[in-house]
This record gives structure tokens, sequence and C-alpha cells, in this order.
């Protein structure tokens, strides 16, 4: 069956002349009927799954034009669906009859605590266009400001170069693509992946390590290598860092210890057991240092002279925590809703806040907000995100503060703690329902440097069981600096499929060395590579998207969960699962706690933010290739296999298309009734369909064919 552009549906009508002038004339922004060229590029969906049958696209420039919009649909019986990046895989961005597109709302700001913690409220905040205010280090380059209205090919331009994640390794960027840049898996038909069904090799050579030919520090080794059954020789000691214990951050977010921290030597892999504390092994140990690694970090090699972030000081035994000491516990980002993630980590990454130096210079530090890895688009903060500083700064939704919301009325108003307090409880979570952010103000907080990177290991249905099993162990009761991930996906083309562990230690390389320590003690099969190093936490952003390889325009599918616990047998029916799926599919467990416990000021209820683990089913296979293995195996999984360890629902910025209205309902528990009664008074006749809400107007059950865009090949 051919594919079917979006915009090839004669059926379907574009906007007539007199409601197109009438529109046009309201509002500020372009708007864009069916038939030109532009509806199809601001149409566009990550998900190539989707079928647009919308009259006309709307590009607006600020609330008021939103406002003007959304009373606009109200007067002549149109719906409305709000896009605000485009990567939900549902479609529900472009389900209206009227697409409201965000990306001309760009405006984005930095600003830090007032004395009294306080900030500028975004209804005093400058207007698009203007200068915002002076800042800190190097001026904004032309990719952070404020767009103008940008052409519709600017706009793909642009986010093709969003699309581009080999800065987040080089290493692995010539793992998955040996021999240089080549069609990602993902053009590839869906086939059964090749196994290796031989007994696992026994192999008592030590892991590879950062310090070895394999790690980030090394971009010149030969990749062919890297599948072949030959030993790895090289191995490495580290240096070990204070118990857990003086890890805890001091009040100003800042890591801070009395004395350089001792060297021990690392245990060789045999001597790793998993036990309550994997760590322990590592208090009260003294030995030699190790010999010194020249760090690949980035951010070193790009930060202000001042900082004195060299790569010989790098290595030296001054170096103990961070590069510079951020003045600020946080800052407060502000942001128009048509910013995506990365955009949002530019800008943090361009316009640093001012620290003091380690030699008591000034110095200056970059400032993020807590998010998913890319690529996410602003609807993140409202519903959930969680990422690389959720385990120590809480979800997207956590660190929201102030919203510039319209209402389904056409209302514009500030929502926060003291304004329309139960939409703001609604608002964090459930946001899509209840009105249209078009402006945010979140904390950001400090991030000189980061400690992370992947080890990559040949799934092996044999020894893949062990590996995860002993990354579960290594994790339990980890600090929350601590973020790590187990995935199973697909390996290079032609090759065998991966586990892939992602770690990242928010800090430098002396406190996070000991868990890659721990976790790369694994002895069951050779680590292919480990490339973990010191790393900019904008790069490390992209990590997630690299490996996955995501292309835009495949069909996607996503099922998710949060479960309690990670027992032997659900590993290991999962390991077996996993081993039948088609190529494109990618499962991971990511371990979950930390900060997600301390907050219950929103909609995300506290069953869900106790388990252990999120767990996720990302698919993706091509557009013109039909297979059902791609949706059922996800479904079985989560579904069946972790039934027995589920608690209640995902969480909302996971939920995907097909979504039974009973696993929606899950994800608020205990607040769903009232949720129901806030949305009865904020959205009474449900304007704002198009979104997961799975009730009519009338409180009723929708099931997801009824309120979700046609999908072409679904």
């Amino acid at each position: 069956m051919e594919q079917v552009p979006l915009d090839a549906a004669p059926q379907i009508p574009s906007l007539s002349d007199a409601f197109y002038q009438e529109l046009r004339s309201a509002i500020r922004g372009e708007a864009f009927r069916r038939g030109d060229p532009s509806f199809v590029e601001y149409s566009q969906m990550f998900n190539g799954d989707v079928k647009v049958s919308a009259f006309a696209v709307v590009c607006p420039l600020d609330a008021q034009d939103v406002s003007q919009i959304i009373l606009f649909c109200r007067k002549h019986s149109f719906s409305a669906s709000i896009k605000a990046g485009g990567y939900g895989t549902a479609g529900w961005a472009v389900g209206g009859d009227i697409i409201i597109d965000l990306c001309k709302i760009n405006d984005i700001d930095i600003e830090p605590p007032a004395p009294d913690g306080s900030f500028t409220r975004i209804r005093d905040m400058p207007l698009v266009g203007s200068k915002g205010k002076v800042r800190v280090g190097p001026s904004p380059s032309p990719l952070v400001q404020p767009a103008a209205a940008s052409s519709a090919k600017r706009r793909r331009e642009e986010d093709e170069e969003l699309r581009s994640y080999d800065l987040a390794s080089e290493t692995v960027a010539n793992f998955l693509h040996p021999g240089g840049p080549s069609t990602p898996f993902a053009d590839r038909h869906p086939v059964t992946r090749r196994r290796l069904d031989v007994p696992a090799p026994m192999l008592d050579i030590p892991q590879t390590s950062s310090g070895s030919a394999m790690s980030g520090s090394s971009t010149d080794s030969n990749m062919s290598t890297l599948f072949s059954l030959g030993p790895l020789s090289s191995s490495f000691t580290t240096a070990s860092s204070p118990s857990l214990a003086s890890r805890i951050p001091s009040v100003d977010g800042v890591w801070m210890t009395a004395n350089p921290p001792s060297s021990a030597p690392g245990p060789s892999p045999a001597s790793v057991s998993s036990l309550d504390d994997p760590f322990s092994y590592l208090d009260d140990t003294h030995s030699n240092p190790a010999p010194p690694v020249a760090s690949t970090s980035r951010l070193a090699q790009s930060m202000p002279n001042s900082l004195f972030a060299t790569p010989s000081f790098l290595e030296s035994s001054t170096n103990i925590l961070t590069y510079a000491t951020p003045i600020y516990s946080h800052a407060f980002m502000t942001f128009g809703a048509g910013k995506r993630q990365k955009e949002i980590d530019q800008f943090s990454a361009a316009n640093p806040l001012e620290a003091v130096s380690l030699s008591g210079g000034r110095g200056a530090v970059p400032y993020h907000v807590p998010s998913a890895a890319h690529p996410v688009g602003s609807a993140i903060m409202i519903l959930g995100g969680f990422g690389f500083l959720g385990r120590l700064h809480g979800l997207s939704t956590d660190n929201l503060v102030e919203a510039e919301v319209v209402l389904a009325d056409g209302q514009i108003v500030t929502v926060s703690q003291t304004e329309h307090p139960d939409l703001w409880w609604a608002l964090r979570g459930a946001g899509p329902a209840f009105g249209v952010v078009t402006r945010y103000k979140a904390r950001a907080y400090p991030v000189p440097v980061v400690f992370a990177g992947n080890l990559i290991y040949r799934f092996h249905r044999a020894t893949a069981p062990s590996l995860i099993k002993h990354f579960r162990d290594c994790v339990k009761g980890a600090p929350r600096e601590l973020y790590a991930n187990v995935l199973l996906t697909a390996g290079p083309a032609g090759q065998d499929s991966l586990v892939v562990i992602q770690m990242c230690f928010v800090g430098p390389k002396v406190k996070g060395q000991e868990f890659l320590q721990a976790i790369s003690s694994w002895d069951g099969e050779r680590c292919l590579l480990n490339e973990v190093d010191e790393k900019s936490f904008l790069h490390q952003q992209d990590s997630v998207a690299q490996v996955l390889r995501g292309k835009v325009g495949n069909k996607w599918f996503i099922r998710s969960a949060l479960i309690s616990s990670l027992p032997d047998d659900i590993v290991n029916k999962t390991v077996l699962q996993f081993a039948d799926t088609p190529v494109g599919c990618t499962w991971l467990f990511e371990l979950a706690g930390g900060a997600l416990v301390d907050f219950e000021d929103n909609c995300i209820p506290k069953a869900q933010r106790q388990a252990s683990f999120n767990v996720a089913a990302l698919h993706q296979w091509d557009i013109d290739f039909q297979d059902p293995r791609c949706v059922h195996s996800a479904e079985e999984w989560i579904a069946e296999t972790l039934a027995p360890v589920t608690v209640g629902g995902p969480l909302p910025s996971f939920l995907g298309r097909q979504e039974p209205p009973g696993r929606v309902i899950a994800c608020y528990g205990e607040n769903w009734a009232k949720l129901c009664e806030v949305k009865k008074k904020y959205d009474p006749d449900n304007f704002f369909r198009n979104s997961f809400w799975p009730l009519d107007a009338e409180g009723e059950i929708v099931e997801p064919e009824e309120h979700e865009p046609q999908h072409i090949r679904f």
C-alpha cells in the first residue's frame, strides 16, 4: 500500500476564504490552509503514522493570538488541537480542525533569584523580541535569540539541526555506524534479529574501562574489532571518594568535601557481590592513585579561561568536586511554548550564570531545567518529564513555578501556587486537557559537569539476565546524583542486538567514578564499549536519542509502566520476550525514586512517585512495513509480563496512541476524581478534547479510536 501524504486527502476541504480572512484578521501570526505547502511543514509529526485531517494550521505569536484562535473555533464550532513540538506519538497535536502550532512563541530568558528568593512574574517579563536581562557570560548566539517569523523551510532546517545527536559521543557514533555515517537500522524492514544461541563464552578478562582503548578518551580505535571475541587487556584502578553520607549536597546544591579523596584500588570483577550496599567496598580503603587519564570533557575545553579548567588541572588532586562553585542554588528560566527542550538546553549552555572559580576568581556555570532527554517539546513541563536530573531535582512538572495559560473560553490567566490554585494542581501533570500554556517559568539548577556515558554489551539471551540483575543490585541505594538505566536495543546494521547501560552522575569524575567501577565490574560478557567520561549536560541530553537512532517519519509505538521492583523472574521473562522482537524495538528500565517522592502538591499521585523503576517499550519501524509484533510485543510485555509489579498507570508524558482509558485514568490514581472536578470547572464542554483526556463532555468514557487521529497504517 502506498504511503498517504499528509495533504493528499481530497475528501477533506480546506478552510473557506471567508473563514480564512476572518481568522487572519484576528491574529498577528500566520495561518496556512490545506493545500498550502507550508501546511504540510507545520502539521508534520515526529511519528509518521498519523493522518492529518485539519482544515488549517495557525502559528500564533503570543497568548492573545491563541485566545483569538480559540474564540474563532468556538464561534464556528471548529475543534482545535495544540502542537508544541510534535513529538507525541498518539497524534493529538494535529487531531483538530484547526491546528494551533506554538512554534513562534519562542522567547526565552534566565534570571537568578532575588535576595528574597522571588522571581519576575511572567506578566512583568519583557515582550517577545526584547533583549531581556543582562547576563553573565557570552552573549546569546543567533540560535537562541527569539526568532523572527521564519518560513516553513527554515523551520524544517531547524528541525533537522536539532535532530543531530552525535555530539553526545563521537565514540558511540563510530560504534553504531562503523566505517562512517550509514543509514539507520530503522530504514530496514523489521525482521527477527539474529541471535547467538551457543553457550556464552566464559571470560576472566577484566572489563574495559574509561581508561581503556575502548573508552571515550580514545576516538581513533578500530571499531571493527569491537565485535570480535578476543580478550581485552587493559584494566584500571580508580580513586575512591568519600562515603555515601558525605556525598549529600549542601543546601545550595554544591557537593563539598573537606579533603581531596584518597585513592583505592578497584576490586577484581570476582570480588564484587550484589549486596545491599554494592559500593561498600570503596569505604576506608587506601592505595596509590591510579595513573591520570586525559579528560575528553567538552565542557572543560569550552569553558572560559577564568575557570582554570585545563586537562592537566582536571587530573590534579586539587580538582575535588567541580570546576566552579555556583552562587545560586537555582535560577528561573522563562520560555515560550514553542521552544523544544534541546533549544532550551542550548540556551542554558550559552548563557551561564556567575559562579566562583576554585581560585576564588570569577567563573560561570550553566543552569538547566530538569527534563526528559532530547527530543521532547515544551508540553513535557505539564505531563511529568523524567530525565537525568529527575532523581536529584524531581520531574519537570515539579519544577514549574508559574505558567501563562489560555483557557477554554479564551481567557488569559497566570497560574501559580497563589493564582488559580486548583488549576495549578491539575495543570502540573494533566495540563493539555485544561488549557494552552503559552509561556512557562521553571526552576533551573547548576550543572557544571556530568560524569556520564554508555557501557555497551552484546545482547545474549544466556547472559543478559545476569547483567540486568547486576545493574539492579548496583543501583540499589544509590545517591540522588546518580541516574542510571539499562536498555535492550538493536545493534549496528547487520549485527546483534545490544544491552546498553547508561549512567549520568551529576558531578565530576572524581565523585562518580566509583559508581562506574561497580556497574562495570560484571564479567559475564566482554564489554564492547565503555565511553563514560566527563561531559557537558547539553551533550548528555542527546545520549538516549543517539542510541535509539530515532528517525522522524517512522511509525512509532510507545508503552510504559512504573514498577515497584524488578524480581528475577520478571528479568528472565523480559529477556526471553525481547529475543523475539523485530528490529527497531527498544526496552528500557530506568532507576526512579530519589527526589520524585519529595513532591505531592500536583496531580501525579504518591504511589507512582514511589515506584522503583520507570519502564518503557520504545518501538519504531519503517512507514511502509506492517508487522503486528511491533505493537503486540510491547503490549504483552507491559500489560502481562510486568503486571505483577506495576504501580498504577505510567507517567503521563509516556502515554501513547491507542491507550485504553483505564490506563489513562490509572496515571492519576486517587487524584482522578478531583481532576474531573477541576476539568468540569475550567473546560465544561471539553473543548480540549484533542488530548489524552478519555472522557467526553458528559463524563462518559471515550475509546481512543473515537478521539485520536486516524493512523495511516495502524
